[in-house]
């Protein structure tokens, strides 16, 4: 029974937190973010690109905020109760707000709970299993990539 126990915890393991654009569930893995905050005013900024809808000031801090349904081509955004941002914070471009329809959970899953895909398009990197349900692993280099 011991070494059952061992076994699970080798195992990696990352956390993600599972967030809904429309109807389907994607997860943000956990290392990528710094904060969640409710919907606020965004300024608009002129001459940029589509996906972006502008800036907030958070603490003090200036944070352009994408439109994560504009850049993966879906349509446009609808702003509820339960709209969040979530501020993320990339290495080389410091933080980015992006916006989703809900925050659902935190979830843990191991490697083996994770499907890699090539063929989902460049803003999955895979497929994860919690329980019954599949959750769309985001990569976030791409959504963040201004090129794409």
């Amino acid at each position: 029974m011991a070494n059952k126990a061992l076994e699970v915890i080798e195992k990696q393991s990352k956390q993600y937190i599972v967030v809904m654009v429309g109807n389907e569930q994607y997860g943000i893995d956990i290392s990528y973010i710094d904060n969640i905050v409710r919907m606020q005013k965004i300024t608009r900024v002129p001459r940029i690109q589509p996906y972006f809808n502008g800036i907030i000031n958070l603490r003090g801090e200036i944070v352009s905020v994408m439109s994560i349904r504009k850049k993966m081509g879906l349509e446009e955004d609808v702003f509820t109760h339960s709209s969040r941002i979530i501020i993320l914070k990339i290495e080389e471009k410091g933080a980015l707000g992006i916006i989703v329809d809900e925050v659902r959970e935190v979830v843990n899953l191991s490697e083996d709970e994770i499907e890699k895909v090539s063929n989902k398009g460049r803003f999955i990197n895979g497929i994860g299993t919690h329980g019954d349900e599949l959750i769309s692993l985001l990569e976030i280099n791409a959504i963040v990539d201004e090129g794409q």
